[in-house]
Order: C-alpha cells, then sequence, then structure tokens
C-alpha cells in the first residue's frame, strides 16, 4: 500500500521528504502536490519506473512528459534554450507553465518525442515541491494526475492513495492544490504556441 507523508504545506518537514525520495531511489512513483494538481514523479533515470508513469496515466511514448526543475539554471540543462526563449521562460518561472522544448542529450531519448526530440518542462511554485526537488538534487520526471478515461486532474491526496495504492509507492499529503493542470506552450518551433490553456495566463508571458 502507499505511504502517506502527511507534511505541512508551506513548511515541510524534511524528514518525512528525505523519506519520500528515498522511495524514488527504489524505483518507486510518488503522488506529489503542485502549483497545478497533483502530479505523479519518478526519477529521471529510471527506466522502468517511467514505463509505469506511462502505464498509470496510459499515454503512449508521443505523449509529453514533463520535467520538474528547481530553477531556470538547471531547466537549462536538460533543454535548449536560445536568448529569445529564455526571456520568455523568465516570465512564466516558477508557475504553473510547461514549456516544450528541445531535449539535450542530458535527458535520456526514450523519454523525448520520438520524432520532435522535444520534452515539457517546467519550474513548479509549490514549496513542499520545491524542497522535494532540493533533496532529490535533480529534476524529476513528471506527469499530471489524470486518471485514464478521464478530463479532470486529482487534488485530493487520500482519494489518489485509494484510486492508486497498489501502483503508487508514496504520496505526499500538503492538503488539496489547484484542480487544474498547466498551460502548456510550446516553443520549440521558434514561435510560442500555446497547446492547453490551463491555470496559467497566457497574458503573463504576452501571449
Amino acid at each position: 500500500m502507499a505511504q502517506l507523508f502527511e507534511v505541512h504545506p508551506q513548511n515541510p518537514q524534511p524528514r518525512l521528504l528525505k523519506q519520500a525520495v528515498a522511495l524514488m531511489a527504489q524505483g518507486g512513483i510518488l503522488a506529489v502536490p503542485t502549483d497545478s494538481s497533483y502530479a505523479l514523479v519518478c526519477h529521471l533515470d529510471d527506466k522502468k519506473a517511467a514505463d509505469e508513469l506511462r502505464r498509470i496515466r496510459q499515454v503512449d511514448d508521443k505523449h509529453h512528459l514533463t520535467l520538474l526543475c528547481r530553477d531556470l539554471k538547471e531547466l537549462a540543462t536538460v533543454a535548449r534554450v536560445d536568448n529569445a526563449q529564455y526571456r520568455l521562460l523568465k516570465l512564466g518561472t516558477p508557475g504553473p507553465f510547461t514549456f516544450i522544448l528541445a531535449a539535450t542529450k542530458e535527458v535520456p531519448r526514450r523519454l523525448s518525442h520520438p520524432k520532435r526530440l522535444t520534452i515539457g518542462l517546467r519550474v513548479p511554485e509549490h514549496p513542499v515541491l520545491q524542497i522535494l526537488l532540493e533533496l532529490h538534487g535533480q529534476p524529476l520526471l513528471a506527469t499530471t494526475l489524470i486518471p485514464p478515461g478521464e478530463s479532470e486532474p486529482l487534488n485530493d491526496a487520500e482519494e489518489i492513495r485509494e484510486r492508486f495504492e497498489h501502483q503508487l509507492a508514496g504520496v505526499v499529503d500538503a492538503g488539496s492544490c489547484p484542480a487544474e493542470p498547466t498551460t502548456v506552450v510550446d516553443l520549440s518551433d521558434g514561435d510560442a504556441v500555446v497547446l492547453r490553456q490551463g491555470r496559467g495566463d497566457p497574458a503573463r508571458l504576452g501571449l
């Protein structure tokens, strides 16, 4: 059964988050709060965990997974970013935006889009997730926790634990978070294109 980590939403207990990080190091998948609903996360370099992440969501290799990064400096190690893209990224990070960019060689090819070699990237604005990323020490592979066959993401930790108790190693419970996915902006072909309108306001990016 998935382990439940109940943490304070603003000042989470590092001891509990270290235990959650340890589960990922052992190949586990976590459900974690973000600034736009809960997400499923796992270790970037764990192929088995990444495959399981896709199975839980029931998405194929053409579905963009997302790398959660601590900051823009870390993001720039896993994506190719030019000056114009960087200026736009600064406007939307941290925040509820996912940006589609060309992946660098630091990203395992199996995680990027099979034809376009792109990946989703974002810097979340959630205290618990920021500390989790800091303890983990590198980007996390993630996908919005939208159950198969449904259109709305989950934002209640107890419900997530009940529905996915045999598929997850742990659930980080920091209370409810917005039940709305990120706004997705494709920057990979030059012009910025909004692929999905979500919690992030495109006007913040000048779009």
